[in-house]
C-alpha cells in the first residue's frame, strides 16, 4: 500500500498514528497520553532537545492528522517541508503502524484545529518547533480511549488497513 492509497482510507477523519508496541499502552492506559514515558531519542522531531520538540508536544497535547480535506499531491507542492509520508500509510522505522480514529464531536471541546493550530505557531513565533500545516491537529491533555472511534493497522508488505480491537 502506498501513501496515497492510505488516504483513501484515512480521509475526511481524526487520526492519531503510533507503533503497534506503544498501541498496547494506549490500551492498557485506556488513554494516549500527551507526555507518554517513551525515552526522546524514540519521539519524532527530539533531537535538538525542548527548543526544537515538535509543536503540540510544547502546548502539552496530543498530535493528531486531520485529513478532512486532505489532497495528497496538492498538500505536497505547497508544503515541501511537511513530513506527513515518514507516518502515511506507515512509518518504516516501525514495520507497521496503528492508525486510531477520533471522534471529533466528542473530542471538540479540548481540540485544537489544523486551522487554528497554525495561526496559534504564526502568532507565536515558534519557528523551531515542527508542525505539519493544516493537517496536524491537537487535542489539549491526555486523551481518553472513550474518544476513540475505530482503529486500523497497517504494515510492510500489506496491501489493505485491518481492523483493530479496541
Amino acid at each position: 500500500m502506498d501513501a496515497e492509497e492510505a488516504i483513501e482510507t484515512l480521509r475526511g477523519r481524526l487520526w492519531h498514528t503510533t507503533s503497534e508496541k506503544r498501541f498496547e499502552g494506549i490500551r492498557s492506559r485506556n488513554a494516549i497520553l500527551s507526555e507518554p514515558p517513551i525515552p526522546d531519542e524514540e519521539r519524532w522531531g527530539t533531537a535538538i532537545g525542548p527548543d526544537g520538540w515538535p509543536y503540540v508536544r510544547t502546548l502539552g497535547g496530543v498530535s493528531l492528522f486531520d485529513f478532512a480535506w486532505f489532497e495528497p499531491e496538492t498538500y505536497s507542492e505547497r508544503y515541501r517541508m511537511s513530513s506527513w509520508r515518514e507516518f502515511v500509510p506507515f512509518r518504516r522505522l516501525w514495520g507497521a503502524s496503528v492508525w486510531i480514529e477520533i471522534d471529533r464531536e466528542k473530542a471538540a471541546e479540548r481540540l485544537v484545529g489544523a486551522d487554528e493550530l497554525v495561526t496559534r505557531w504564526r502568532r507565536e513565533k515558534a519557528w523551531r518547533h515542527k508542525i505539519m500545516p493544516y493537517i496536524e491537529a491537537c487535542y489539549m491533555g491526555d486523551l481518553p480511549s472513550r474518544l476513540f472511534a475505530s482503529a486500523l493497522v497497517v504494515g510492510k508488505g500489506e496491501s489493505a488497513f485491518r481492523s483493530l480491537e479496541l
